[in-house]
């Protein structure tokens, strides 16, 4: 990716008539990322939502769990957001406008636009927001219905090992859509792309440490659990999930430290899978800057209500955002045509993922660590409190 970011800079600065052709190579690598995202995130929600368990047996903990997952998401939306439009790393990057034509954001659009007629034309024009709606619905329904539906949760979680694999397929032709996207970026802008995007990259890795240090450290000063201890035992999912960028392969190292550090089953065996799928703060934080750089690129204009409507269009789509490396281009590459941001944008952004994603993962499963501890203690109160803070400041692990 990076050597390919490299070659495309230097083509697009050394040849730009040449450069300029190009553009038809990054736009066949984007028509097979849109091609995945029905079924990722069909597969991924449904699987997700009707394997979390039932209501009885989530509980006091499931409820707190989503609470929580809630409001870190947000402040990392917030995060992100502000961090662009206060730093402005777009402006100046010409990228060209989307051609397709888009109605004006408001609250009552999308409200409305999120509920389908049909899940297969949903799925056909690619539309995020009715795919995400109607999968947690599904999911849940599946939920509800038990055993039943266990053979289409299986055929679910088939699924998205297959949409894993073929996603893993397309990233094999990222290079030669990388290439292309920067060598025609270069090409229209110059040195400011390349200006911008290194101002991008470093204002990436200052949010996510800022959401880490203030958001993700906060609450566990909040909830009394110490961070000393915390973070020997959150280490090593930490380092996983930063050599393999994928907060799944950190999944069972997770599991496994947080129960030496003295988390109740209950708790861990409800909080963490759900952490999975519900509880990526640094991928919020990536898609919120991700979708205002590429608008800032494009010179497109931004009420505040429209900021507002598209953070809550995030937060919905935020929850398909899979734990696996590069699954936030698929979320993007179906929220840019809602949005009428230029997908072109998506693939100069690719170029540049490898010096972000690391960090981003890490700061996801960080967040999975944190919230197992947070969630118990706030559920837990009286003798059980002070047995589980026993546990939790003990210096012997379990």
């Amino acid at each position: 990716m990076l050597l390919a970011l490299t070659g495309g800079a230097l083509f697009g600065w050394l040849l730009p008539d040449w450069a300029r052709e190009l553009a038809f190579v990054s736009n066949v690598f984007l028509q097979m990322i849109k091609s995945i995202i029905a079924p990722v995130l069909f597969a991924v929600l449904v699987s997700a939502v009707a394997s979390g368990g039932t209501m009885k047996e989530l509980g006091r903990v499931g409820w707190r769990a989503v609470v929580y997952f809630e409001v870190v998401s947000s402040l990392g939306l917030l995060i992100g957001w502000i961090a662009v439009l206060w730093a402005q790393p777009g402006v100046g990057i010409q990228l060209p406008a989307s051609t397709a034509p888009v109605q004006a954001l408001t609250v009552a659009r999308l409200v409305e636009g999120v509920f389908p007629t049909s899940i297969m034309d949903a799925m056909a024009r690619g539309d995020v927001l009715q795919i995400v709606v109607f999968s947690i619905l599904f999911g849940l329904a599946c939920n509800a219905a038990g055993p039943r539906a266990a053979p289409m949760v299986r055929f679910a979680a088939a699924l998205a090992e297959i949409a894993f694999r073929y996603t893993k397929y397309v990233m094999y032709c990222a290079p030669a859509g990388v290439f292309a996207a920067m060598a025609v970026t270069v090409a229209n802008s110059g040195q400011t792309a390349l200006a911008g995007l290194a101002r991008f990259v470093v204002l990436a890795w200052a949010a996510q440490a800022f959401f880490l240090i203030f958001v993700l450290g906060g609450a566990l000063w909040l909830a009394r659990v110490p961070l000393g201890r915390f973070a020997t035992y959150a280490r090593e999912p930490f380092l996983v999930a930063f050599a393999t960028t994928s907060s799944a392969a950190a999944l069972p190292r997770t599991l496994e430290k947080m129960a030496a550090f003295g988390v109740p089953p209950q708790v861990l065996g409800i909080v963490a899978p759900l952490s999975l799928s519900f509880n990526l703060s640094g991928s919020c934080i990536h898609l919120a800057m991700c979708t205002l750089f590429v608008a800032q690129a494009a010179g497109i204009p931004m009420s505040w209500k429209e900021q507002a409507v598209i953070l809550l269009t995030l937060k919905l789509t935020s929850k398909g955002v899979a734990g696996i490396p590069r699954a936030n281009f698929v979320i993007l590459s179906g929220l840019f045509a809602t949005f009428g941001l230029p997908a072109s944008g998506l693939t100069m952004l690719l170029g540049i993922d490898a010096l972000i994603d690391m960090v981003r993962t890490s700061v996801n499963v960080v967040g999975h660590c944190a919230a197992c501890p947070v969630i118990a203690r706030w559920t837990y109160s009286g003798a059980t409190q002070e047995k589980l803070a026993a546990e939790l400041t003990s210096p012997e692990p379990r």
